[in-house]
């Protein structure tokens, strides 16, 4: 019955026009003033703001012109290792000697460099065609490093030339010494086989590392070089790590692409 009478009451009583209608609270007013505030800030932002990304992939220190897998030209057994692991030969200096029905056989390298891998021992048989080392083609000792980072092919077409890249070395303690700098040099647009791989490389595993999740693109990073550190490159801290880089050793590359500006996102 409460309501019943509020809600005659209220027919029978004249509409008061001539009272003002509060058409919002001033808590309101600063709530509309602040959002309105906001959407201005963000339109600007993504008008002249820029936002970055990375891509990262895996990563491996290299020379200039890869290496070469060594391979036994006769089967037989092998009876003397003439060099050692990380020795620099000359183009057809011997590598390691192989017993044959015919006699003894000496297998030397094909062209000057680096013996990174002996992939073969004393006493072990070995048949025609088996690879036996892996050489990195390599003239001088000065010859400057790189790194090579292997991207998926998805994402190689948004990458440009001179883009700044970070490294992140295995075998260097990031937390400790940094990350190793450097810009891309070149992107090789055409996807690689893991025998491409394995062929530059001399490593058959890395070539099937590297392709586990399809075929990459090889991109050539060209490392920043500083005379105050030790290892003759440039890190994020100051001198980086008390020793000299070695080829082959395995990184992972975080390459900055291109600045983007937000408003591009909604452009077709």
């Amino acid at each position: 019955m409460q309501f019943r009478q509020q809600a005659l009451a209220k027919l029978q009583s004249p509409e008061e026009l001539d009272l003002p209608v509060r058409l919002a609270r001033p808590q309101g007013w600063l709530v509309l003033a602040v959002t309105l505030a906001a959407l201005a800030a963000a339109s600007v932002w993504a008008v002249t703001g820029t936002v970055s990304a990375t891509v990262s992939a895996p990563a491996v220190l290299t020379h200039g012109q890869g290496s070469y897998v060594l391979q036994s030209p006769v089967a037989g057994q092998v009876t003397e290792i003439v060099t050692e692991e990380g020795a620099r030969l000359p183009a057809g200096s011997p590598v390691l000697k192989v017993r044959t029905a015919d006699g003894e056989t000496v297998v030397r390298a094909l062209a000057a460099g680096r013996l990174t891998a002996l992939a073969v021992s004393i006493g072990q048989i070995v048949t025609t065609g088996a690879n036996v080392a892996a050489v990195e083609k390599v003239a001088d000792a000065d010859d400057p490093l790189y790194a090579t980072v292997y991207v998926p092919a998805r994402s190689a077409a948004s990458l440009p030339a001179g883009a700044a890249v970070d490294l992140t070395l295995q075998t260097v303690p990031a937390e400790r010494y940094g990350v190793l700098r450097g810009h891309v040099k070149t992107v090789d647009r055409s996807p690689q086989s893991a025998q491409r791989i394995a062929a530059f490389l001399g490593d058959a595993q890395l070539g099937e590392q590297f392709t586990e999740d399809g075929r990459p693109v090889a991109v050539t990073v060209r490392l920043d070089t500083a005379a105050g550190t030790d290892s003759g490159y440039r890190w994020s801290t100051a001198d980086g790590p008390p020793h000299a880089l070695t080829s082959m050793t395995l990184a992972t590359g975080s390459i900055r692409l291109a600045d983007q500006r937000p408003v591009d996102w909604l452009l077709p």
